[in-house]
């Protein structure tokens, strides 16, 4: 063996070490990507929640950040200024390895947040391997978010509920307050669900603000404020708004959010269910 075979060999050693690669798993339906919140699998463990979206076959996650944070207030407001971020680190790792991209991170952003808590959250960002956040915020702290996206160059899409409540994003002109004089790293986190809950049409409002639309996140909610119903028996226009990503190419990622849990429900086999939803939708 010659000193060129040995360094081969020795270059090689560490990737033979490493263990088994794991192919990323594409569930791209007719060009259009298809992920999970990771908030759908809220009531089982890290593990269990990769490995049910390894086993249903989505590739793209927003990690919701509250699976790994503490509950109690004084402990949570701890964290959130000094993160662990070897265990972030961690996290992202385990979802490389089963073949799922975090294509974004859930932080909801709050007026009492402190500065360096909202800076931290972009670290967590970056640790995680995503330059998206997506965020349940009060509107009137998108400067104050705006200030650090622009240093870390990381986009952060507002996400609206129904609430109609004021500093509180669920209306058009919520996100216009919020977007106004701000960077482009400012953008729209739609909630198609909850957008029609709000007796607003997500197909119409995709189309027209589709390069401000970071992620959507995919529910069945009927309207005037009704309840999450299982996929295909409320009132949101889901194959409306795919149809519309597969027609324009748009590259923006539909996340499943299942939310319509019901005491006895298996969340694997629901998620499943809202998966082949979508790609009924998308097959003709």
């Amino acid at each position: 063996m010659t000193r060129r075979d040995f360094a081969k060999l020795a270059a090689a050693a560490p990737l033979a070490c490493a263990g088994p690669a794991f192919a990323k798993i594409n569930s791209k339906i007719d060009g259009v990507m298809i992920g999970a919140q990771t908030y759908s699998f809220r009531d089982l463990s890290m593990d269990a929640c990769i490995n049910g979206m390894k086993d249903i076959g989505l590739g793209y996650a927003e990690f919701w950040i509250d699976k790994i944070q503490p509950r109690d207030g004084e402990q949570l407001n701890a964290w959130r200024s000094n993160p662990p971020m070897d265990e972030i680190k961690a996290v992202r790792k385990k979802f490389e390895d089963a073949g799922i991209e975090i294509y974004a991170v859930n932080i909801s952003f709050r007026d009492e947040f402190t500065d360096q808590q909202i800076d931290k959250s972009f670290e967590i960002a970056k640790a995680l391997g995503t330059n998206r956040i997506t965020a349940s915020s009060n509107v009137d702290i998108s400067p104050r978010v705006d200030k650090y996206a622009q240093q870390y160059q990381t986009y952060v899409g507002f996400h609206n509920h129904d609430s109609m409540r004021p500093n509180e994003f669920s209306t058009p002109d919520d996100w216009k307050k919020a977007m106004e004089g701000r960077s482009k790293y400012i953008c729209i986190n739609l909630d198609v669900g909850h957008f029609t809950a709000a007796n607003f049409d997500p197909v119409s409002f995709l189309e027209e603000q589709h390069s401000q639309i970071l992620t959507l996140h995919l529910k069945d909610r009927k309207k005037n404020h009704g309840a999450n119903m299982p996929w295909g028996q409320g009132e949101t226009d889901i194959r409306g708004v795919l149809q519309l990503l597969k027609l324009k190419k748009y590259p923006i990622p539909a996340m499943i959010e299942y939310e319509y849990n019901k005491p006895g429900l298996d969340t694997v086999a629901e998620v499943t269910k809202c998966f082949n939803y979508c790609k009924q939708q998308l097959a003709y």
